[in-house]
C-alpha cells in the first residue's frame, strides 16, 4: 500500500509504503573526491528502498527471492526503514531491490535540485548511492533524529521537521541557483542544452559543473531520465509506443526503445504490464 501527501518542504512529497507480502501485486509507483570516499554503502538489505514519484516499482520475479525495479526522476530521499535513516542519492539506471514481506519505508522526496543544502552535500557525490545519513550530518544529529522517529507516531513528519530545521539554518537559497533553477524546466520543454546555458549566460562546461552539484549529472543525462519518464507516463494512457515517441521527444520508436533499455533495464512494454 502507497501513500503520499504534500510536505511544507518547498517541492517536496511525504510517502509511505508497505510490502504486505512476497506474493503482493505490483507496488504502485510513487515515485569522487575525498568527501565521497568516506561514504559508506547502506547495508545490503536497506539498499533502496527508494520510492520515486515518476518512476515505478516493478515485481521482476515471483516469491521467493522477488525484485522490485525502481526508475531514476532526477529526485533525492530521506528514508525511515528498519530502525535507520538513510539518504538516497539520485540514480542514473534503474535501481533493483528485494520485496521484503512486511517491510514498510516512509520517505521525504525531495524535488529535483534542492536536496543538496539540505543535505549539506553535492548530489553527484551521492549519485547511485544509498547512504546512512550518519555519513552526511555529525553523527549526534542523525542519531536523535532516527530516535524522534522511532518513537513518533508519525516519523515522516519528524523527517520533514528535520528538513524544514535545515532551510531555516541556510544563509541563502535552499534551491538550485539562477543558473540550474530553469535547466529543470527547459529540458522538459525540449531546450537543447546549448540553448539552455546561452539563456543562462554561461558555457556548456559552467551548466555541467552547476548540474553536478545540484542534480547529480549533467544537463543531457537529466533530460535523457525526465524524457524517460514522460514517455512511461504516456505509455501507461494506452498511447501507441510509435506516438509516445514524437510527444516525448526521441527520433522516432527505435530511439524511444533503446533508451528506455538502457535506463531501465527492460523494454518499455514491461514496464506497463
Amino acid at each position: 500500500m502507497f501513500q503520499e501527501r504534500p510536505s511544507r518542504v518547498p517541492g517536496a512529497v511525504l510517502w509511505q509504503t508497505t510490502h504486505e507480502s512476497e506474493a503482493a501485486p505490483q507496488v504502485p509507483e510513487i515515485p569522487q573526491p575525498r568527501r565521497t570516499e568516506r561514504l559508506r554503502q547502506a547495508e545490503p538489505s536497506l539498499q533502496a528502498e527508494r520510492i520515486l514519484l515518476s518512476g515505478q516499482a516493478e515485481r521482476t520475479g515471483q516469491a521467493p527471492g522477488a525484485q522490485l525495479r525502481v526508475l531514476p526522476d532526477g529526485c533525492m530521499d530521506l528514508i525511515w526503514v528498519d530502525g535507520q535513516v538513510l539518504v538516497a542519492g539520485p540514480d542514473t539506471r534503474a535501481h533493483l531491490f528485494p520485496a521484503r514481506a512486511g517491510a514498510s519505508y516512509i520517505g521525504l522526496r525531495f524535488a529535483p535540485g534542492t536536496a543538496p543544502a539540505i543535505l549539506g552535500v553535492p548530489a553527484h557525490e551521492l549519485r547511485d548511492r544509498r547512504v546512512p545519513l550518519a555519513d552526511l550530518w555529525p553523527s549526534a544529529s542523525a542519531r536523535r533524529l532516527a530516535e524522534r522517529a522511532a518513537v513518533a507516531d508519525d516519523p515522516g513528519e519528524v523527517l520533514q521537521e528535520a528538513a524544514m530545521r535545515r532551510l531555516r539554518s541556510l544563509d541563502g537559497p535552499a534551491g538550485p541557483d539562477r543558473v540550474t533553477a530553469g535547466v529543470v524546466d527547459g529540458l522538459r520543454s525540449g531546450l537543447p542544452v546549448s540553448g539552455i546555458a546561452d539563456a543562462a549566460g554561461v558555457s556548456e562546461r559552467q551548466l555541467r559543473r552547476r548540474c553536478l552539484g545540484a542534480f547529480g549529472y549533467g544537463p543531457r543525462t537529466l533530460g535523457r531520465i525526465l524524457r524517460m519518464n514522460r514517455a512511461v507516463e504516456l505509455a501507461r494512457t494506452g498511447t501507441p509506443f510509435a506516438v509516445v515517441a514524437v510527444d516525448a521527444g526521441y527520433a522516432d520508436q527505435a530511439h524511444l526503445s533503446r533508451e528506455v533499455k538502457a535506463l531501465a533495464g527492460v523494454p518499455l512494454g514491461a514496464l506497463i504490464r
